[in-house]
């Protein structure tokens, strides 16, 4: 797996660790709110991943990244596989096909 890394050196930052949309709300005036943080200093990558892995967040979430390194697609599968491995062991058999098929993925990927 660490040819999917190699050459990509990202600068740490600070990332939420289980960005997903159920982790996202907004106050009275509008304005963001995170609950939930595993916060930790890492791979923005990371977190960009896993909100493509339940469903997504509005596009404007994502342009305000502006473009994604090359090799983004691809990395996104290795970050998101520690999500779906834990899924599968915490909550059953329902995770089974996606980590085959995430895992079928990075195998072609190398």
């Amino acid at each position: 797996m660490c040819d999917l890394l190699d050459g990509h050196e990202p600068q740490p930052s600070l990332v939420h660790g289980d960005l997903w949309s159920g982790n996202v709300g907004f106050l009275e005036d509008g304005s963001p709110a995170l609950f939930d943080p595993a916060v930790y200093y890492g791979d923005r990558e990371v977190d960009l991943a896993m909100t493509e892995l339940f469903g997504g967040f509005p596009p404007a979430f994502y342009s305000a990244y502006g473009p994604m390194p090359a090799g983004y697609e691809t990395r996104k599968h290795l970050y998101n596989l520690y999500h779906l491995l834990n899924h599968l062991n915490l909550f059953g058999g329902g995770y089974l096909a996606q980590v085959k098929s995430t895992l079928s993925f990075l195998l072609r990927a190398l």
